[in-house]
């Protein structure tokens, strides 16, 4: 497996891209804003193409990494869709967080083609990305996730099966339930530090390497300690979707989450006041703001 297909060149896809076009993997791109997929095809010096079947039809893996379940669904429609386009043999691999059951939608129409269908959503960062340093939570066979693999490795740290189609999307959702309450501690943290007169960037460097310091932490030290002049990460609106994807499959598997409650009223409250494009570590400029009035 020589060539792969990214759709989506967000601020994951586009690194994606970048790191596998540096490992030797011939890269296509498709994204459905045209300029910001050619100026990315420019600088990596690789293909760009027109549509996600036109994408699909010319790799062996095509990795999607889109905003959310409509996105995902949306490539995979029509006579340009995924499907239309996709060779016997190859694989589609959805990276985006998602529910399970768009997994499972999609999936008929490109295994009808003879591919195969992974959902593969990832924990880590942009940084994390280009280092080839990302979690892999794969759902759906084992013979698929071998196929897979060889573009997956440039991309990975550990990679691990979690079972059947729609398992890894589940353990996304899972392992986001963690970093959300932990995004939210660290925001309240910070914020009581700072109003008990200890400076911000000592407290963070306290946290970071207490009990609590986990990766995240180290890789969200400047979002928290210099937000303002810190480039956003994930944006507080993707935040407020996977909160609200996570209700979702709590509802549908009768579990009862009343700290994911909580955080997605924080985020909302956030996004209020700081807007929803800016970093979801923003949470705590809003308590910050809060904590005034």
């Amino acid at each position: 497996m020589t060539t792969a297909a990214i759709l989506g060149t967000g601020r994951m896809g586009s690194a994606m891209a970048e790191r596998l076009a540096g490992q030797g993997v011939d890269v296509v791109l498709y994204n459905r804003t045209r300029d910001r997929c050619d100026i990315l095809a420019d600088r990596l010096g690789c293909a760009v193409a027109s549509t996600p079947a036109d994408a699909a039809s010319r790799a062996d893996v095509v990795i999607s990494m889109v905003a959310d379940d409509a996105a995902v669904r949306e490539l995979h429609h029509g006579p340009d869709g995924v499907p239309a386009g996709i060779r016997a043999g190859s694989m589609v691999v959805d990276m985006s967080t998602v529910l399970p059951d768009t997994i499972r939608a999609i999936a008929p129409a490109v295994q009808a083609r003879g591919a195969g269908v992974l959902d593969a959503p990832v924990s880590g960062s942009v940084s994390s990305t280009r280092a080839g340093e990302l979690t892999i939570m794969v759902g759906g066979s084992a013979d698929d996730l071998e196929r897979a693999r060889p573009v997956l490795e440039h991309l990975a740290k550990r990679i691990f099966h979690m079972g059947p189609l729609g398992t890894g999307a589940a353990m996304k959702l899972s392992v986001n339930t963690v970093i959300y309450g932990l995004n939210g501690a660290v925001s309240e943290a910070l914020v009581l530090a700072e109003r008990s007169g200890i400076d911000r960037a000592a407290a963070y460097d306290v946290l970071a390497n207490s009990a609590v310091g986990a990766p995240y932490l180290q890789y969200k030290r400047a979002a928290f300690v210099e937000p303002d002049e810190t480039p956003v990460a994930f944006a507080l609106e993707l935040a407020e979707k996977d909160l609200r994807l996570i209700g979702e499959l709590a509802d549908e598997s009768g579990t009862s989450m009343p700290q994911t409650t909580i955080n997605l009223e924080a985020i909302r409250a956030a996004v209020r006041t700081v807007g929803a494009d800016a970093d979801f570590a923003r949470l705590a400029s809003h308590l910050r703001q809060e904590s005034r009035s």
